[in-house]
């Protein structure tokens, strides 16, 4: 039997956090993962750069059924703390749309800089090690069983992850643990995923795979404004995996594909300087040819401006900035960037981490009910939860 005084589930960005701070304070940390490298989805976040956190976070960035839970630890561990041990290592990094901030170089430069706070912290990383059966013994500690070796810990720190990206080394384990111990799990599903189409209407978008359109699109009181990106699929692109985390299957999505114009308008003043042009040929300076062919009817498509009459104009305008379509689904884990659901928050203190009815048990990073938006949200919560409980594994 090994003894420390804290386990880690887990080699992702979470864990590696965890494991840094609670091996400064001098604890014996030993992080436990069934990968054969650490930190995967950080390797493969930002496409290979590492959108490693945002220069506006708030909680209002998030998404949980505890909606305050993430307040204390945003607030604790913020943007600025982890930015300035990217810093510290000279690590290149720049700013894109909506204060994201990514890697200039690659995202093994965040993964290199966590590895060596661990070394320096004295932390044991053990991969493929996957653990197979967990206790609690009489004295509070924890039992766990690998294949072939036993641990025992004083404080175990559940940093799993969530379902999203299956080869990445995703896996429900953390749900499990929750569940073994009495702990509600909210039903997972995937987050910041492509919606995919019925087959009658992803044929009839076929011709537009590859168009991207910066519009603004809605579902229920929830709006993002972004790129929509056609895909051979359906739906993909910035705008349309903001979204994804507010839909609900069944319901449609809106888009307003010219979100700074008001169409009644420009067409009434072009109208009167170019009264021959067709509809379809004024629009198209405005959006994609395809793009126009598919939202225009055809019979007003082909129309001159002069001849459009106002039930005309109201029905360009409602094709243009209301286009509404009914997802059949998403493209599910495989490319969902995180998960919605998890491990309650209430089950959980939002200050230390530690589960409120099991003393030495924490949960940290994807595999709470905590779901950020698309932009480095979901990287600083999971350094924020982490440090958290490092303070107090």
């Amino acid at each position: 039997m090994n003894s420390t005084d804290v386990i880690i589930i887990g080699a992702g960005a979470a864990g590696l956090m965890c494991a840094i701070e609670a091996g400064k304070r001098g604890r014996k940390v030993v992080v436990l993962d069934h990968a054969r490298k650490p930190g995967n989805k950080i390797r493969l976040a930002g496409g290979g750069r590492c959108n490693f956190t945002n220069y506006d976070v708030t909680d209002e960035h998030y998404l949980s059924h505890n909606r305050h839970f993430v307040k204390s630890a945003l607030s604790r561990f913020t943007q600025w703390d982890f930015l300035a041990m990217v810093q510290r290592y000279l690590i290149p990094f720049h700013e894109r749309d909506h204060g994201q901030l990514f890697c200039d170089e690659s995202s093994k430069d965040i993964l290199d800089m966590l590895r060596a706070e661990c070394r320096d912290a004295g932390v044991d990383i053990r991969l493929n090690t996957p653990v197979n059966k967990i206790s609690k013994n009489p004295d509070g500690s924890f039992a766990l069983r690998c294949d072939g070796t036993s641990w025992q810990c004083e404080s175990l720190v559940v940093a799993t992850g969530g379902l999203s990206i299956p080869t990445a080394g995703a896996s429900p384990f953390g749900y499990q643990i929750a569940e073994q111990f009495g702990i509600k799990v909210w039903p997972p599903s995937a987050g910041l995923v492509p919606f995919t189409l019925s087959p009658e209407d992803k044929a009839y978008i076929a011709p537009l795979s590859g168009i991207a359109v910066d519009a603004s699109v809605s579902c229920e009181e929830h709006h993002f404004r972004e790129n929509i990106l056609f895909t051979h699929r359906g739906l993909s692109g910035p705008a349309i995996l903001q979204i994804s985390n507010y839909w609900q299957p069944g319901q449609s999505i809106h888009i307003d594909w010219l979100p700074d114009i008001n169409v009644i308008t420009e067409l009434t003043e072009a109208a009167q300087k170019h009264p021959k042009q067709q509809l379809k040929t004024f629009i198209g300076q405005m959006l994609p040819q395809r793009l126009v062919a598919l939202l225009l009817p055809q019979n007003l498509a082909t129309k001159s401006l002069l001849t459009l009459n106002d039930v005309e104009m109201k029905q360009t305008e409602a094709s243009l900035k209301t286009w509404s379509i009914k997802p059949a689904g998403t493209e599910g884990y495989r490319t969902a960037e995180v998960t919605r659901g998890g491990v309650d928050c209430d089950a959980v203190s939002s200050k230390t981490m530690e589960v409120s009815k099991v003393s030495g048990l924490f949960f940290i990073g994807e595999v709470l009910d905590v779901t950020g938006w698309l932009g480095g949200y979901n990287l600083q919560w999971a350094w924020s939860s982490g440090w958290c409980a490092g303070q107090y594994v």
